[in-house]
């Protein structure tokens, strides 16, 4: 290929540098057909001289389907793919798709001269299209060099190639998928909208860009620019939800929940996804104030959220101890198909012991019981502990006395929540009950719940020193 120049002025390594992403090898790719698998270990073993001549002493003839076939897997070996295509190209005549991918393989390894070299035989070829620019604009995007993709699409007729929206988002899409461009996107859209007319897909782009980059003012000018100049259609769906998410994101709930309104009545609405993500974005953020009238929204609109999304607007409500609400969601996630589960109640469980909602809390256990949704250990202790303070003693044993039977383990925390509560209560008679049964089943008595057990027993004479002395043998005996 007598175009493509062998020594180009930039020297990449055998690695692209200008994609972050690995490109596959024939080692790494089952499905390579034998005669390429040959030609790729040819080009990555071979020394650069000795190249063309082991290429040809395969015999092999390089039809086009095989040189496309390589090309796709030699992104990591640029010089020796050039090569190849030199020698490949002396015999049969290269596909489109064949130069196509030779372009887009010089590009990402940045050796940009070669490139274009490739690019005027292909003009000569008559096999350039816009697919060919769409790889240009990303080579040199990814690269970091926004000037030089405008320029290529400003040359783009000088090639033969008109043009059009396609290539218009094609590089406004190359530009925003890199760090915080899309300023540099919006300077070229600002610049050519005149003269090729953006439609839909343009003002996406550049609204998943301001998304990404949070800018809540970008996006609104660029928002109301598209409803003037496209209006409002339900296919447009990925313009919306970044939109929407860009507000929620920047702490613009109610704003977002007005444009909400307004799209609800142009029969706009986004889908689930953007719900559930500007819910995830809420929960970070620890906002309950915004949540029940977005969720409202969205429930209003006949979407139908998850166990999900129940159990992550749960979790915000009890974590700000909204536990009306909570009760609320959980008494409605049921006729929307989503059925709470063992995460559901034990959040809402927590709340109730966190806030000392004592006979809720009671009520609430058996309920959970009942529903198969068992506590957690932790939930448990802090409950019996709760309940002792909140004079509800009976509860409290209840508890300790279903974690045993059902094997709620670790057991610790609850055993010893027990005890200190019996110890408060001066209630010895069960203290040494129940403590001589811990011992039986070798569940560990802290030495502080120890200690509070002595003084409770101490302090009622010597035969409950007595008591308290054989409990304390049989705890010292016990390997620690």
């Amino acid at each position: 290929m007598e175009a493509i120049s062998e020594n180009p002025t930039h020297r990449p390594s055998s690695v692209p540098l200008s994609h972050p992403q690995h490109y596959p090898t024939y080692l790494e790719t089952p499905d390579v057909s034998l005669r390429a698998k040959i030609f790729c270990e040819i080009l990555i073993k071979s020394p650069p001289q000795d190249v063309e001549s082991a290429l040809s002493s395969t015999g092999i003839q390089p039809l086009p389907e095989i040189v496309e076939e390589v090309l796709k897997l030699s992104y990591g070996s640029p010089s020796a793919a050039v090569k190849f295509f030199r020698w490949a190209g002396l015999t049969h005549k290269h596909s489109a798709y064949a130069w196509s991918l030779m372009v887009d393989l010089l590009g990402k390894n940045q050796m940009f001269e070669p490139m274009w070299d490739a690019i005027r035989s292909m003009k000569q070829e008559g096999v350039l299209s816009i697919a060919t620019f769409v790889s240009v604009f990303g080579s040199y995007c990814t690269a970091g060099r926004f000037n030089e993709a405008t320029m290529t699409f400003d040359v783009m007729d000088r090639y033969g190639i008109q043009p059009n929206i396609v290539a218009v988002n094609s590089l406004l899409s190359a530009i925003c998928t890199e760090d915080n461009q899309t300023m540099k996107a919006l300077e070229f859209f600002e610049r050519i909208k005149a003269k090729i007319a953006p439609d839909m897909d343009s003002f996406a782009i550049l609204l998943e860009g301001w998304e990404k980059e949070g800018n809540v003012a970008k996006a609104k000018n660029t928002f109301g620019e598209m409803v003037i100049r496209v209006g409002w259609s339900p296919l447009n769906m990925s313009a919306y939800d970044a939109f929407l998410t860009t507000l929620v994101r920047g702490a613009q709930v109610e704003e977002a929940i007005k444009f909400l309104r307004v799209m609800k009545g142009k029969n706009c609405l986004p889908g689930l996804k953007f719900f559930s993500n500007a819910l995830d974005i809420l929960v970070k953020q620890n906002d309950s104030t915004h949540v029940i009238p977005l969720w409202d929204t969205m429930v209003g609109s006949g979407l139908v959220p998850n166990l999900i999304m129940y159990n992550a607007i749960i979790g915000l409500l009890c974590n700000n101890k909204d536990v009306d609400n909570a009760f609320r969601f959980l008494d409605e996630m049921v006729f929307y198909g989503a059925f709470p589960d063992s995460l559901t109640y034990n959040m809402i469980f927590q709340c109730l012991i966190k806030n000392k909602k004592v006979r809720v809390a009671g009520k609430f256990f058996v309920e959970m019981i009942k529903n198969e949704c068992p506590p957690t250990h932790l939930n448990c202790s802090a409950a019996i502990a709760m309940l002792f303070d909140g004079d509800d003693p009976q509860m409290a044993i209840d508890i300790w006395e279903y974690m045993v039977k059902n094997h709620v383990s670790p057991l610790d925390d609850g055993a010893n929540a027990l005890l200190i509560g019996l110890c408060n209560m001066g209630r010895l008679t069960d203290l040494r009950r129940f403590a001589e049964n811990m011992l039986d089943r070798r569940i560990n008595i802290y030495e502080s719940t120890m200690e509070k057990v002595k003084n409770a027993f101490y302090k009622e004479g010597r035969s409950a020193r007595d008591s308290y002395d054989h409990l304390s043998r049989k705890w010292k005996k016990l390997p620690r």
